[in-house]
């Protein structure tokens, strides 16, 4: 769930709200509903404990700013566990039907629909993620994935491949 600097070269709160604006509006979700409140809720959080963790004066961070902060961010869970926070709430907007389970074509809408990828080898991360081979990802293979993002240093791990290298 990472966010990019803006052509400006800095990180501020209104690029961290359009990553949660692309999930949002990719599942037409309703401002109200509690998927659409969670990620929001989540954001905003992670947003200020980036803040907090970078040590910046400002509302702004540069990319170096952000990566230190993010990294801090993720060991210290005395305020919020980003892996688990973060990860809960993408995957209930992800799994579209509520079944505690990514399938095939909800990863593909996903890919699609926020991302804006149709490739088909995209399909492969798929298989990558789907760790216990069931043809779905359940929930607790989607955390793992997530902490994975955040925690490791192979950019051909499933997390990293997923959500990009930090």
């Amino acid at each position: 769930m990472m966010s990019c600097a803006a052509a400006n070269g800095y990180l501020d709160w209104t690029d961290h709200q359009k990553l949660a604006d692309r999930y949002i509006q990719a599942y037409r979700l309703d401002k109200d509903d509690r998927r659409a409140r969670a990620l929001q809720t989540f954001c905003q959080i992670y947003w200020l404990e980036l803040l907090r963790h970078a040590g910046v004066d400002g509302d702004r961070l540069t990319k170096d700013q952000f990566v230190t902060a993010n990294r801090l961010a993720v060991i210290d869970t005395s305020r919020l566990n980003v892996t688990e926070g973060g990860g809960h709430a993408i995957f209930d907007i992800i799994d579209a039907d509520g079944d505690n389970e990514i399938s095939e074509e909800e990863f593909a809408r996903f890919l699609r629909d926020v991302w804006k990828i149709d490739a088909p080898e995209a399909m492969d991360l798929f298989t990558k993620m789907d760790t216990d081979r069931d043809g779905a990802i359940g929930r607790y293979e989607f955390i793992r994935i997530v902490r994975e993002h955040f925690l490791t240093n192979d950019p051909d791990a499933p997390g990293s491949l997923f959500f990009g290298h930090v």
